[in-house]
């Protein structure tokens, strides 16, 4: 759950400190996510996770799974790879922690190896925001798909538009499980450069969906 340029993201998040902390939010600044938390039901079967090992402002050792972990995944906005996002909230403290990966060179259903990364870590309600604000500083290095599901069932109108011998067919969602593991090399630094996080290792499994309507 592609990430924008650093002056992007430094300004859409300069933006949104400043603004009324009652003002709606539309999407979290470059990933292509929503700034609401995320909904996606990641896998029915469970099996999704998210570890991570965070050091510096913050030290953290990230174990997400089960009931507690939501997701979303897809194609990058601007093509070229594939973005995952996780949230849930984290111990001690019961913080609420998101991670959107913007895995470059990725592409549907195909495994990968050593693939630039860019990565955002925000803690929802804390001012928190880190990206290290390029895709040179972390690595996917192993990544595997494996398909799930036959795709969407269309809605009532696409079911009776059919009937009534409509020609365009529903797009069916192709959905994959997505797992990785990589780690950084670099720091990913909040929006005024003041602060600074080390995802030194990261492991995931969550849901991506294609040919999303």
């Amino acid at each position: 759950m592609a990430l924008a340029s650093g002056l992007a993201v430094l300004a859409a998040a300069a933006a949104a400190r400043s603004a009324p902390a009652q003002a709606p939010k539309s999407s979290l600044p470059g990933s292509g996510l929503p700034a609401v938390s995320l909904s996606g039901a990641c896998l029915k079967s469970g099996k999704a996770y998210l570890r991570a090992r965070i050091r510096g402002t913050v030290r953290l050792d990230v174990d997400l799974h089960g009931a507690g972990l939501t997701c979303e995944g897809g194609p990058r906005v601007s093509g070229g790879g594939i973005r995952m996002g996780f949230e849930g909230r984290v111990r001690p403290g019961g913080r609420r922690l998101r991670m959107v990966f913007g895995i470059a060179g990725a592409r549907e259903g195909r495994p990968g190896r050593e693939l630039p990364t860019n990565l955002t870590v925000i803690f929802e309600g804390e001012s928190l925001f880190f990206s290290t604000q390029g895709q040179d500083n972390c690595t996917v290095d192993r990544l595997t798909q494996e398909p799930i599901g036959a795709g969407r069932a269309p809605t009532p109108a696409q079911g009776a538009a059919r009937k009534a011998g409509a020609a365009s067919a529903t797009p069916k969602i192709r959905s994959y499980v997505v797992t990785a593991h990589g780690f950084c090399v670099a720091p990913a630094n909040d929006i005024g450069g003041h602060r600074r996080i080390l995802v030194s290792t990261f492991d995931f499994a969550g849901r991506a969906d294609f040919n999303t309507p």
